[in-house]
């Protein structure tokens, strides 16, 4: 009744069979077609037989017609097999067309990605293809890169040669034929002829053109460190490609790496999202991890967030993927991921944070990685000159006092705790400790501490905290390597820099409802692992869309 695809599907399907209801195939009907509505090749499929049947309702061909080709776009396997069997025969008012009930039966007998190849396709295709193979045959040898396809293809159905289907995709994918490219790269991960660096190659090509599959596969590859170098953030961003397609697959992956924060933010309303997704595409959805995950994800969510999850998935529409390069947007958010990132960290505990001023400064959307999950975060003041931004968000949060850094001196032990490089180092907080080098920054600038602190790409805009934990500055540059070669012939080493509180503390003058609730500092010595608690516990990382 709350509109979830699944249920509706579920429920039609026990009100067609008589299970825990009395048998009513007009209620059948309905709730299919509920479903259907929403997308459920299932449920489609289910509907496309009660009007051919004429159960629960009139018969209507043109309508049976019109939905089992819309689960078989979906990748219904049944669906396939039923519109090959209507252009094998031209019936249900379809006209006889060999061609097209090879394609739609070759579509049925191939693995995924809904469920297991169709043994009727396979059965039926043996009486169609002897035929079809040896005119395509003689268009393939002229070079013809679709009918070389449509030739490996065969071999995958048909007489079930994968070598010999791998030798003929091969030819049309070196003539940049997409499908081809994405099939050679698929066998050749499977060990039929290649070796797994042709598999990646094949199968980026095919990725890069948008093919869902192939997408990802590749999300896969990288998954699991096969023929690539081992990375989540790759991963996560090829599932997202197939999974905006609508392959349930890689909404699936993607649905368990939200769950985790593997390769991407941990996120239980995106981890529902996309496990929901790949739930609803599949007739009784057999596979248990992701299952399992829809569960466990729905433990750690409120009914607020459950419901926003699914109203996320009831507008979710599949769409071709322009390539790899392309990304769209909702809500000013780029599916393609953060195109940067870096540091904050809260400074009052209704939700008021500092980064720099260059972290932020060319994002529309800034999405924050805090302790209660991903939340949306906006700009409130920036201080361009020296390279400060305030920020807020929603909700109470752990805070770090801010003091004058008048009383610094060189020498003194400071840490930083931040998000750097995420895609190599993985979206944990990391620490980071040495001593103020310097009271000024390069060529003496007086707004800068010159630190020995190990910094990269991702920590600036973190707090630099002294040993009793108190932010006395911000970081926010590293001595620029190429220019330190050029002027000194020598490239530098762990010079970085960050801005001084005091200048921190004026520009917070500015706002003064946030200066009227600055924490007291510190004064009493503290344990280090203390220390380094309070800078975790109030350090964010800024995601940039």
């Amino acid at each position: 009744d709350q509109d979830h695809a699944q249920a509706q599907y579920a429920l039609g399907k026990m009100y067609a069979q008589g299970e825990g209801v009395a048998k009513d195939e007009s209620e059948a009907a309905g709730w299919y077609r509920k479903a259907a509505e929403q997308g459920s090749p299932a449920a489609q499929y289910n509907l496309d037989v009660m009007y051919a049947n004429g159960a629960g309702m009139s018969k209507d061909f043109a309508e049976a017609q019109k939905l089992f080709r819309k689960a078989a776009d979906q990748g219904n396997k049944d669906s396939q097999y039923y519109l090959g069997l209507m252009y094998a025969r031209g019936a249900w008012g379809v006209s006889r067309d060999e061609a097209e009930a090879v394609r739609w039966l070759q579509l049925a007998a191939k693995d995924g990605p809904l469920m297991s190849p169709h043994r009727g396709a396979i059965i039926e295709l043996a009486f169609l293809t002897d035929s079809k193979m040896r005119e395509l045959k003689r268009t393939a040898n002229d070079g013809n890169a679709e009918a070389q396809y449509q030739v490996g293809s065969l071999y995958l159905s048909g007489p079930m040669d994968y070598r010999e289907a791998a030798s003929w995709f091969r030819k049309a994918a070196d003539q940049d034929h997409p499908e081809a490219q994405a099939s050679v790269g698929a066998l050749y991960l499977s060990g039929w002829g290649g070796d797994l660096v042709d598999a990646e190659r094949f199968m980026r090509k095919a990725a890069e053109k948008g093919i869902a599959v192939a997408q990802s596969r590749l999300g896969d590859m990288y998954a699991e460190g096969k023929g690539v170098p081992k990375s989540s953030v790759e991963a996560a961003k090829w599932y997202r490609m197939a999974a905006e397609q609508g392959h349930w697959m890689a909404q699936a992956s993607l649905g368990e790496m939200y769950l985790n924060g593997d390769g991407v933010p941990k996120d239980y309303v995106e981890a529902h999202k996309w496990l929901n997704l790949a739930a609803a595409q599949s007739q009784e959805f057999p596979w248990a991890t992701s299952k399992h995950n829809l569960a466990v994800v729905e433990k750690q969510m409120t009914r607020q967030e459950i419901s926003e999850a699914q109203q996320s998935a009831r507008e979710f529409k599949p769409r071709k993927s322009p390539g790899a390069n392309a990304s769209t947007a909702k809500d000013g958010i780029s599916d393609s991921g953060p195109i940067s990132s870096g540091t904050g960290f809260f400074i009052t505990d209704d939700g008021f944070l500092v980064t720099n001023n260059h972290v932020v400064q060319k994002s529309s959307q800034l999405r924050l990685l805090t302790s209660v999950g991903l939340v949306t975060a906006k700009v409130v003041k920036v201080d361009v000159a020296n390279d400060l931004a305030l920020l807020k968000v929603e909700g109470r949060f752990l805070s770090l006092p801010v003091v004058t850094s008048r009383s610094v001196r060189s020498g003194n032990t400071v840490v930083t705790v931040g998000f750097p490089n995420i895609g190599l180092q993985g979206f944990a907080p990391k620490l980071a400790k040495g001593e103020v080098a310097a009271l000024s920054g390069a060529q003496d600038d007086p707004r800068y501490f010159q630190i020995s602190v190990p910094v990269q790409p991702g920590n600036s805009g973190g707090a630099l905290v002294d040993e009793r934990g108190n932010a006395i500055g911000v970081v926010a540059a590293k001595l620029d390597a190429l220019t330190a070669l050029a002027t000194s012939g020598a490239l530098p080493e762990n010079v970085n820099y960050a801005v001084k509180s005091s200048l921190l503390l004026s520009f917070l003058e500015s706002v003064p409802d946030v200066a009227a609730k600055l924490r007291e500092p510190e004064t009493h010595d503290r344990k280090f692992e203390d220390v380094v608690k309070s800078a975790e516990q109030a350090a964010v990382l800024v995601l940039v869309y």
